[in-house]
């Protein structure tokens, strides 16, 4: 059963279902329906279930080459291809059915239009396009979208903002990883920008993708949807880790500078995720 878990890497799930419950205390502006929170949870976690257990599966011939992933279960074969199918399958459907049942039909079409991207458009084209980042990029920031259209059933201006923050700032995340992962992708023949580019231009591109993020991150509160605890909790992180990654141009060792910028990531999007409904900005009428 351990084995069922882990492929549906339930540290993706948490990461994406905290990002998830901003956008949903976002819209609920002070007046949470609790029901639908744990509803909305529970629907978008197996479907993010399932196109992660979809993703293991297509990843089975990358992962071969991979020292981290070798001993996956869906590579030694523990867990066989046609079960993975199924089980995927099953907690996709589980999932559109509770999102279904319990929000409303923008929420389940912008899920669904997460898991395509994710599965179908990253999961299948990653190993051939150096652009696979920037996709994934767009699965990674369906998930507080959805908890702001279960509220709102709306994709207004507050919608497009944690869009455009979550894309922003999964570029530089994602390329840690990539830059701390190196020989692993290298070996696995992904096309990522710092094995066919180069150091210093993925170096450049991910100071240019943190001061987009940092001037996305303020529109929150420009549009009146935060207050200014927040604001100064993203720009304090924001300017954190655009600090730490200006380092990096004089950094001896790439793949662990690639690690602190990494682990810096998630510190700040948890901070802002926490700061968003700490501080949101209700309606006076």
């Amino acid at each position: 059963m351990i084995n069922y878990l882990l492929i549906t890497k339930p540290g993706i799930i948490l990461g994406n279902l905290v990002t998830l419950a901003a956008g949903f205390l976002l819209a609920s502006k002070g007046v949470v329906n609790y029901l639908l929170f744990f509803e909305t949870l529970l629907g978008l976690a197996f479907i993010m279930a399932s196109a992660c257990v979809f993703n293991n599966y297509i990843d089975i011939p990358i992962d071969r080459k991979m020292e981290r992933t070798k001993n996956r279960s869906l590579v030694t074969g523990i867990i066989t291809g046609r079960n993975a199918i199924i089980f995927a399958s099953v907690l996709g459907i589980l999932g559109t059915i509770v999102l279904a049942l319990t929000t409303n039909t923008l929420t389940v079409f912008v899920a669904a239009v997460g898991f395509f991207v994710y599965v179908i458009l990253y999961s299948m084209w990653k190993s051939h396009t150096i652009y696979g980042t920037a996709i994934g990029s767009i699965a990674g920031a369906i998930p507080p979208v959805v908890g702001y259209c279960a509220v709102s059933n709306d994709f207004d201006a507050g919608a497009i903002i944690l869009f455009t923050m979550l894309v922003l700032w999964q570029m530089p995340h994602f390329f840690s990883i990539a830059l701390y992962r190196f020989n692993d992708y290298k070996a696995a023949g992904l096309p990522l920008l710092p094995i066919k580019k180069g150091m210093l231009r993925t170096k450049i591109h991910m100071v240019l993708y943190i001061l987009a993020y940092i001037a996305a991150s303020t529109l929150l509160t420009i549009f009146n949807y935060t207050g200014y605890v927040y604001l100064a909790v993203a720009l304090v992180s924001g300017f954190a880790w655009l600090w730490l990654c200006l380092k990096g141009f004089s950094t001896d060792n790439d793949q662990v500078w690639g690690k602190q910028m990494f682990q810096l990531s998630l510190v700040l999007i948890t901070a802002v995720s926490i700061a968003i409904p700490l501080d949101i900005v209700k309606p006076i009428f």
